[in-house]
């Protein structure tokens, strides 16, 4: 092959590969790669893309607590090219959180599928004094009291932390880390008494002896460590908060396009090589038709808003 034949073919072959990225539907992950939220979406844009036929990107666009990703796809062309893995942060936490949030929860998006959710786990350094709900009732108790790490003011962990403060009484202190892993560090060494966080990530620290689990926060016990009992088991009631995840698109989205990325989606979510790398992830699905779903989010968004106004987190 002569230089000028190299060159031509080199030219098409970009050409080629634009055209296709073109054709691409984007799957913005308002956070950064190697979070949970982004390891569900990976997942899920794989089984997607094999339903519609066309390569899903996962496109990654952390800040402001998912606010920035978001908002993108909520002023995104609604071609059905551009989704979002929306979490109960974006789209249920961060209405009440930000004082001037750049887009509205329920108006700018239309949902396309509920992926799942995860309860969360509270758990302790292995070498913690804390073996029960009763040992960490005692301790926060005294003067000096307990502190509890999370990802971030205004998480699903810092509020799962508030409420079982409001629940258990005593002095519980808040230590807010720009990073779950970091947060989870901190446990580990002793820096902090105690967090609530996704079982994906707390598991493998909890069989390799660094973390020991006292509960989950959900209403029944997660798959992935289901001899964990509830802490609604253990005597606190209606203790159910758990990270959910769904699938949306621009409000604007065509009725035609939204059916085909539903029934895409539905079925990906209910391939088992989809459900099983999910359980994986300690994710429990559940079935949710298409009209089930923004009432849902209308419900998170009252449960999850009392939760911050009881917190007093804010951002500006």
């Amino acid at each position: 092959m002569n230089r000028r034949h190299l060159i031509v073919s080199c030219l098409l072959a970009a050409f080629a590969a634009a055209h296709a990225q073109d054709g691409a539907v984007k799957m913005i992950v308002p956070f950064g790669p190697g979070t949970t939220t982004d390891t569900i979406a990976r997942v899920v844009a794989e089984g997607l893309g094999k339903e519609l036929k066309q390569t899903v990107v996962v496109d990654n666009r952390a800040g402001a607590g998912g606010s920035v990703g978001t908002d993108q796809v909520a002023k995104a062309a609604p071609d059905g090219k551009t989704l979002v893995m929306g979490t109960v942060g974006t789209h249920a936490i961060n209405a009440a959180l930000f004082r001037k949030l750049p887009y509205d929860t329920l108006r700018d998006f239309a949902p396309v599928a509920f992926v799942g959710y995860t309860p969360t786990l509270l758990v302790v350094g292995a070498n913690s004094p804390i073996k029960s709900l009763k040992d960490l009732a005692a301790l926060a108790a005294r003067p000096d009291g307990v502190t509890f790490a999370s990802a971030g003011n205004g998480t699903s962990g810092h509020l799962a932390g508030e409420l079982l403060a409001q629940r258990l009484g005593g002095r519980m202190i808040h230590v807010p880390y720009k990073e779950g892993a970091v947060a989870m560090t901190s446990v580990m060494a002793g820096l902090a008494d105690f967090m609530f966080y996704h079982p994906a990530a707390v598991m493998p620290q909890i069989k390799a002896g660094k973390l020991r689990a006292l509960g989950a926060s959900g209403a029944v016990r997660s798959s992935a460590a289901s001899d964990v009992p509830t802490l609604m088991e253990q005597g606190l009631k209606d203790f159910d908060l758990v990270a959910w995840f769904m699938l949306y698109a621009p409000a604007a989205t065509p009725p035609a396009t939204l059916a085909q990325l539903r029934g895409a989606s539905a079925a990906a979510l209910a391939s088992s090589e989809v459900a099983t790398r999910l359980r994986e992830q300690g994710v429990e699905q559940r079935a949710m038709r298409a009209d089930e779903m923004a009432p849902f989010n209308k419900v998170e968004l009252g449960k999850w808003a009392e939760l911050v106004k009881r917190s007093g987190a804010q951002v500006d």
